[in-house]
């Protein structure tokens, strides 16, 4: 029986390894970690939803036109815009006509004042107008055709040529003028809060005298 030869690995050849027990355990640990740790790395450096809105409950300040409509403590009279819009077109019309009444006084032209007041004086018209526009202000119908009717005497006293007293009848129309437009103030509304308003409000009197 032959013996065996050993044999002899060349120089440079390296013995395998085998696995080291528990090396599969240790590098499935080590993956869970890394995973865990790109997870939370992920969640961190996700973009955060913006907050909700949060509605303030602080007061607004009242704008400019609030401001101004608070100060100014006179009544009311509501019309629709283009109602109101015809009122400032017959004020100024009004303001006119005093103009005229003066420079014709001052040249004693009796006719143009007598014209000039006219204007301003009392018609089925004037007093229609002057009924619809104080429809749902009580109380301002009334005073306007006042005005209106004071407005005559300039025409009576001019036609009489009577300088001394056209001027005491210009002195109190400006009067009720002036006083008119320091008790009411135009307050434009939409057509359906014209029209509630005016539902319950009473029927203004004295379009006529």
């Amino acid at each position: 029986m032959s013996s065996r030869t050993p044999i002899h690995l060349g120089h440079n050849a390296t013995t395998p390894r085998l696995p080291e027990p528990g090396r599969p355990l240790r590098m499935t640990l080590w993956a869970l970690l890394l995973g865990s740790a790109l997870a939370l790395l992920s969640a961190c450096t996700r973009e955060t939803p913006p907050a909700p809105e949060v509605i303030s409950t602080a007061e607004v300040p009242p704008s400019a036109a609030e401001t101004l409509e608070l100060m100014d403590v006179r009544t009311p009279v509501p019309m629709v815009p283009m109602v109101a819009s015809h009122q400032k077109e017959n004020m100024r019309d009004h303001l006119l006509a005093v103009q005229e009444i003066v420079l014709a006084l001052a040249s004693e032209d009796y006719a143009a004042i007598e014209r000039a007041a006219e204007r301003i004086g009392f018609s089925e018209e004037t007093g229609q107008m002057c009924t619809h526009m104080g429809a749902a202000a009580p109380g301002f119908t009334e005073q306007a055709l006042a005005f209106h009717h004071t407005a005559d005497g300039i025409a009576i006293a001019a036609r009489e040529r009577d300088r001394v007293r056209v001027l005491g009848q210009l002195g109190e129309t400006l009067e009720a003028c002036t006083s008119c437009h320091s008790t009411w103030k135009q307050q434009v509304v939409d057509e359906a809060t014209w029209r509630s308003l005016t539902a319950t409000a009473p029927t203004a009197h004295g379009t006529a005298r």
